[in-house]
């Protein structure tokens, strides 16, 4: 039996949710955080499981936050409701993080925090609060959140672990917007309808008077068990009405039917009362204070306030709370256009400037009734600020609304254009292109035209990198050459980066067209930008060929070498392209230098935008030195991030890593499943990646043939970044698998290239290729100098192939010993690396020579997770939790939940332990 103070007596119908919430409870009270997101249509529960669950969460603290629909584009509002009672112990955060949060919440004024670090502060604070009590947070009306604080609170949800903290959404479904796909993936308790049972009782308990069967079953079905639609429906239509059927729900969506039971409700009540409401439903925050000071501005007595808690629609404590989000809705929609802009100017007049601009000025762009330049210009400054604290999304709505209010045409041009350039920034290229359309109307100056021509540039090729970027980013570079040539020769970097990434798919005329323009282009400042050298080294090597280009590339990755720590912003931004470029001129320093660079630059700022990118393009480089389990840990880590982020995954660097491991049928399908969608966007170089994929895949299989294939096709186009390793896989195809030809005209090729970029990673490959098409003596030489070569590099799984190769053909020069010399080397490295297949042809190549060698399989014991091996390395080099926790964005108490588990895997009681407990493993 349930007592009467039990709160599950308040829910009929809803025991296995209640029940669900109670394990939530208890998991969180012994050690175990919890994620859950309640979702369902308007009225279903949410909101009744959401008080359920406070009531019932005894001995812990409670946390609460409210979407809100009017400010879905304020960054932070959502976030800042959450957090503000807890601002106390913002000292106890690193300083990094503890800065962050301050210019987020506009407590400090400093340059625009990463909205990711904002969210490590947030997973920080919340693992401080409870420390004390177990926390539980509830958002409610996740749907209406900021976008900002949506992707905040999901990176959150994604990290926690061992935090006693509860982290629980309800949210209208199935999607009703951005803010709430950033739930998407996370546990879910989907809300139904209550059953016929239920549905019927819950009925009863609000009609008066006997109500004809027929009816009953009718309204029960048209609601779907909807509960607050069964206590809402009834009400305002006599008995007679109901008795008969008439009044009964129409055809419009339930969400509609709710909302009009409470338009009617609302109607009912005075007038002071209606506005009253509405001023409650204008501000967002559910200030007390605020809302009085609203009310004697409008007139408004407090027999209104005792009005409108009488009607059951609204609570005045210590903050103002409506019973449902659509009595909210409907008291705004229920008003005219004149009620809500006296409202908005009331609100807009009693808000403090000092403390609260933005939410100021917000108020006075909805009280406007014509174009207002003091309006739009507040609205400007209120975007910048928005802009400086990491709200893209804000400064976008900012500046789109000051544009809508600016009375110059040649300034409100201006505003559309900026408010466009930020869409894009925030990751909403529809609402760019619609600003776009508004500012091409406006008189914009010719540098401002040109900007928009490449701001329409950019978003086609955001979109899809293919070929259709390259003549708008041309045109657009050829139009900024006489305004800014600065901005022109970035333009042609973008044009040339969008040509490499459509390559043999580029319908419009290729590299080499592009490549001739850029070289055209006026010449930069001076002393010249990294950018700049990197420009111009592009265009030779596209316009000229590789041979010439190749010393322009090693200079131009040298001066963004040389620029560490001066120009960061610009060494991240182009990330994308000098990483290709390292691999083209096979320069495993750069590769190197750059990548750890720019892991180490995207972790100290928290940008895990950028971040993903250069966790997989340093997976990358790990695979290359034969560092498997490093790579593994990295690609983990990305993926862990493009999900709390929402972002597309980064797939190279695992089918890289899967390739190089050998494993067949599943990986050839994988690799396939991209070069189709590849196709399908018109993104060619993706293309030749994967077949370049497959000829590493089947080299090691040692299925010659299909690896000829593969890197037949792969050198078809000169893919930037991939065209010299491809043509390496197929001289090694060519040779094994009886096709010297081919290997011989690959190799041709190969020697122009690698002779040009002179790195020993690209002279070591050369003799390897060499090698593989020589006889005798020289054959020798040539294995040996790919094998001395190779050994001076990062590349260690090309010295273990070096290896590989020289032992199989001393093997069939019949010189047994030497060749189990090489081959058991190559065996040891190969399986030690992880590279499974390119390991087992080494077994039995020494089985051949006559050599007993067992296969050795993976160990089954129980051993590390990627992100445990990820934390004990840390913690070996001498990282404390906490620094720990802000490498790899988790609460320090997370890192001590994973080293525990560390220790008892690997029987071990301390730090000091540890490398020789991972040494061992």
């Amino acid at each position: 039996m349930l007592s009467n103070s039990d709160p599950r007596r308040k829910l009929r119908g809803r025991r296995g949710e209640c029940a669900a919430l109670d394990r939530l409870v208890a998991s969180v009270r012994a050690g175990r955080s919890q994620v859950l997101v309640l979702r369902g249509e308007a009225g279903v529960g949410k909101s009744a499981l959401a008080e359920y669950l406070v009531e019932s969460a005894a001995g812990c603290r409670i946390a609460r936050a409210a979407g809100v629909e009017s400010e879905m584009e304020l960054a932070f509002a959502g976030l800042h409701q959450l957090c503000a009672p807890m601002m106390s112990r913002l000292d106890c955060l690193p300083g990094p993080q503890r800065d962050a949060l301050a210019v987020a919440f506009g407590l400090s004024s400093s340059s625009a925090p990463d909205r990711f670090l904002v969210g490590l502060a947030v997973l920080s604070l919340l693992a401080e609060m409870a420390e004390e009590q177990p926390l539980v947070c509830v958002v409610d009306d996740a749907q209406w959140l900021d976008r900002v604080s949506a992707q905040t609170l999901a990176f959150v949800a994604r990290r926690l672990q061992a935090e006693r903290v509860a982290l629980v959404f309800a949210v209208r479904g199935p999607t009703h917007g951005p803010a709430e796909d950033q739930l998407v993936g996370l546990p879910e308790l989907v809300v139904r309808g209550l059953r016929d049972g239920d549905a019927r009782a819950l009925l009863d308990s609000v009609v008066h008077g006997r109500l004809d069967k027929r009816v009953k079953d009718r309204i029960v079905a048209e609601t779907r068990g909807n509960p607050l639609a069964l206590l809402e429906l009834p009400r305002g239509l006599t008995p007679a009405e109901l008795a008969g059927g008439f009044g009964l729900p129409d055809a419009r969506p339930l969400e509609s039917q709710i909302e009009q039971s409470f338009l009617r409700r609302i109607g009912s009540l005075p007038i002071a009362t209606q506005r009253l409401l509405l001023a409650a439903a204008a501000e967002p925050v559910g200030d007390v204070p605020l809302l009085r000071r609203v009310a004697e501005r409008l007139a408004i007595g407090p027999e209104a306030v005792m009005a409108a808690e009488a009607a059951g629609l609204i609570e005045f404590g210590a903050r103002v709370r409506f019973r449902h989000p659509l009595v909210r809705s409907a008291a705004y929609r229920a008003a005219g256009p004149g009620d809500r802009q006296d409202v908005h100017r009331a609100l807009a007049e009693a808000t403090d400037p000092e403390s609260d601009p933005d939410r100021r000025a917000w108020h006075r762009a909805h009280a406007a009734v014509e174009p207002d330049e003091a309006v739009a210009g507040e609205l400007e400054r209120s975007a910048d600020r928005a802009h400086a604290r990491g709200g893209i999304a804000a400064a976008a709505a900012f500046l789109r609304r000051a544009a809508e209010l600016t009375p110059d045409p040649a300034r409100r041009g201006a505003r559309a254009l900026a408010a466009a350039r930020a869409s894009l920034e925030a990751g909403a290229p529809d609402a760019a292109l619609e600003l776009l359309a508004a500012a091409k109307i406006g008189p914009l100056n010719d540098l401002q035209r040109a900007q928009l021509a490449r701001t329409c540039s950019q978003i086609v090729f955001a979109r899809m990198r293919n070929s259709d970027a390259v003549p708008l980013l041309l045109r657009a570079a050829e139009r900024l050459e006489r305004l800014d040539a600065g901005q022109a020769r970035e333009a042609y970097l973008e044009a040339l980066g969008a040509a490499a990434f459509a390559g043999r798919l580029d319908a419009q005329g290729g590299l080499r067209d592009v490549a001739d323009a850029a070289r055209a282009a006026p010449p930069g400042p001076q002393p010249p930008r990294p950018m700049d050298v990197l420009l111009d080294g592009l265009a030779t090597r596209f316009a000229e060929g590789y041979v010439t280009g190749a010393a322009l590339l090693r200079r131009a990755l040298q001066a963004f070498q040389q620029d560490a720590g001066r120009h960061e912003d610009d060494t991240m931004r182009w990330l994308w392209l000098t990483w290709l470029v390292a691999g083209d001129v096979w320069d495993d320093e750069a590769w190197h230098e750059l990548t750890t660079r720019a892991v180490r630059r995207a972790r100290d700022t928290g940008s895990l935008n950028v971040l993903p990118l250069a966790l997989t393009y340093r997976a990358v480089v790990h695979v290359h030195a034969g560092e498997f389990a490093e790579a593994s840990a990295l690609i983990e880590e990305a993926d862990a991030i493009t999900k709390a982020t929402g972002n597309a995954p980064l797939r190279y660097g695992s089918l890289l890593f899967v390739a190089w491991r050998g494993e067949n049928a599943a990986v050839s399908a994988q690799i396939q499943t991209d070069v189709d969608e590849a196709a399908v966007r018109g993104e060619g170089r993706a293309i030749g990646l994967g077949d370049y994929l497959i000829a590493v895949l089947y080299n090691g299989l040692g299925r010659y043939d299909v690896a000829l294939a593969g890197a037949e096709r792969a050198c078809e186009h000169d893919d930037l970044g991939g065209f010299g390793f491809s043509l390496a896989e197929l001289v090694e195809a060519g040779a094994r698998g009886n096709a010297p030809e081919v290997a011989a005209t690959a190799l041709r090729r190969l020697e122009e290239r690698a002779t040009a970029s002179g790195t020993e990673w690209a002279l070591g490959i050369l003799a390897r290729s060499r090698a593989l098409l020589s006889t005798g003596s020289a054959a020798e030489v040539l294995y040996r100098e790919a094998i001395e070569r190779l050994g001076r590099t990062r590349v260690g799984v090309h010295l273990a192939r070096a290896h590989l190769v020289y032992g199989e053909w001393l093997r069939r020069e019949d010189r047994r010993l030497d060749a189990r010399e090489q081959l058991r080397t190559a065996y040891e490295m190969l399986h030690r690396f992880g590279a499974e297949a390119f390991a087992e042809r080494a077994r039995r190549e020494l089985l051949a020579t006559g050599e007993s060698v067992r296969r050795r399989v993976v160990e089954t014991r129980e051993g590390l997770t990627a992100q445990e091996a990820q934390i004990a390395r840390l913690a070996v080099d001498g990282l404390t939790n906490s620094e720990i926790g802000a490498e790899l964005f988790i609460s320090p108490r997370t890192v001590e939940w994973h080293l525990h588990k560390v220790f008892t895997k690997l029987a071990v009681n301390s730090r000091s332990q540890l490398r020789g407990a991972l040494a061992d493993t």
